[in-house]
């Protein structure tokens, strides 16, 4: 046990020898965390797993570093079905205890065995798919369906097979439930949830078998008193030996009754014995039709769900060649840049002095097709930005400065912004910005302004103007 302070080995003492921290109620802390462990290692020896799991939790719940808990109760969700539980927990004590952590193993374990990995996550889908089934009460049948499909990708999934045995019970296939709780039994053997069912089915049964009793008449009333008297049973008896006349019955008559009762034996004895047969062989033949069916309709359900899975995937590389598509033709796309950049250098060559119309154009052009665009595009607008850009900066910076003393400061903003984008020169534009933000109340893009003047234009008035306005800002 090593300190929590310093991480000396801590020894009987109840301080630590290197740092003087008081380490009693730690210890305490630690020892109960351990007891816990313990007592999750001896229930997963018996394959008591459910109590395993509420040892091992309480264990992490005192001490959650404790790497050994952590990952036993990732082993023992793996052998309780629980893939999905197991690798959360090894995964945390992986980040726990990155080397030297069998954890590891486990991890890599399962992603080189991917297609068993696969075949635990769609069990737990079918599952999932299932209990939203029992929830909608009458599809039962696919719930039954689904679980079983479940249980062939992951046989020992407790949750699957109790679910399954419950859904028996509601559908009254008794012996098949019993037969799944037996299952759950191996695999876990001290379960609650599963000792319950079992308990459920057996109280069922023996209702059901003394009801029929009931109903034949072989039942067993001890409160019923005898019809026959004693007393008469011994008069009868006196009478018999008393009387001295016997009456014998011909020996032919007693030969055809002897008979007659004879091959009435002898049919009911092969009513008995050969009638249970048959309806044990043509229920089996149902059975196995039935199952034949099941497994006909489980193949056809994962059929459709690849074909529902590949409709899936087409869809979203549709949906992905569409939005490739429009990047190229819709309003904002590349095709769309490439018409105004070459309408605003048509109109240019056209109407050298119509700034305005040029400028139009070049709106419409967003900068980051700049990065995506051609080297002839970028060298196209390059050229024409260094031809108009300062006139069409100057044309913006007068009606931002004019919405700006009439005090429009969403449109001061808006052109002042357009002036600063088409010359970066234009310091005026930019200082001018920063005070539209100012007025308009929004602090933080005009501290932005500000200080973008004061780191591209040192030394000057408009620098030291910025400073100021930032120091007021930040006062207020």
């Amino acid at each position: 046990m090593i300190c929590y302070n310093c991480g000396a080995e801590l020894g009987p003492n109840d301080f630590c020898t290197r740092c003087g921290a008081d380490v009693s109620l730690y210890k305490n802390i630690i020892g109960a965390a351990n007891l816990a462990y313990n007592q999750g290692l001896e229930k997963a020896h018996v394959r008591d797993l459910a109590g395993a799991v509420s040892s091992l939790k309480l264990c992490l719940k005192i001490d959650k570093t404790n790497i050994d808990a952590r990952n036993l109760l990732g082993l023992v969700y793996f052998e309780l079905g629980e893939c999905g539980l197991a690798l959360k927990e090894w995964i945390t004590s992986q980040n726990i205890r990155p080397t030297k952590n069998i954890a590891n193993d486990y991890i890599n374990l399962l992603n080189k065995n991917r297609g068993e990995l696969d075949k635990y996550n769609q069990a737990e889908k079918k599952f999932n798919q299932a209990l939203g089934y029992c929830h909608q009460g009458e599809s039962l049948d696919y719930a039954e369906i689904a679980l079983k499909s479940a249980i062939n990708q992951n046989p020992r999934y407790v949750q699957a097979l109790q679910l399954l045995a419950l859904v028996c019970i509601k559908l009254e296939k008794w012996e098949d439930a019993r037969r799944y709780l037996q299952r759950c039994q191996k695999i876990d053997v001290g379960n609650t949830t599963t000792l319950r069912y079992v308990g459920e089915i057996r109280n069922i049964l023996d209702m059901d078998e003394d009801s029929v009793l009931q109903s034949r008449g072989l039942g067993f009333n001890k409160s019923k008193k005898s019809d026959i008297d004693v007393t008469d049973v011994k008069k009868e008896s006196t009478d018999l030996y008393a009387g001295s006349v016997v009456r014998r019955e011909t020996k032919t008559s007693s030969i055809v009754i002897n008979v007659a009762i004879g091959i009435l034996i002898g049919i009911a004895v092969s009513y008995m014995l050969i009638l249970p047969a048959r309806i044990s062989a043509a229920r089996e033949g149902v059975d196995e039709s039935l199952k034949a069916a099941a497994e006909q309709l489980d193949a056809k359900t994962a059929q459709i769900g690849s074909l529902e899975q590949d409709i899936k995937t087409s869809q979203n590389q549709i949906e992905k060649l569409q939005s490739e598509l429009d990047s190229y033709t819709g309003e904002d796309g590349r095709m769309a840049a490439i018409d105004s950049l070459l309408s605003a250098v048509n109109s240019y060559i056209e109407n050298p002095e119509d700034m305005q119309a040029v400028a139009g154009y070049l709106d419409r052009i967003d900068e980051s097709m700049m990065d995506e665009g051609s080297e002839s595009f970028n060298a196209v607008y390059k050229l024409l930005m260094s031809m108009v850009g300062a006139d069409v900066s100057s044309g913006y910076y007068d009606s931002g400065m004019k919405a700006y003393q009439e005090e429009l400061y969403e449109e001061a903003i808006a052109d002042l912004t357009k002036a600063y984008s088409y010359d970066n020169s234009n310091g005026d534009a930019l200082y001018n910005l920063g005070n539209a933000y100012r007025k308009s109340g929004d602090t933080v893009n005009a501290l932005d302004a500000y200080e973008k003047v004061i780191a591209q234009f040192p030394d000057t008035e408009m620098a030291t103007r910025s400073q100021q306005h930032i120091n007021e800002l930040n006062v207020d």
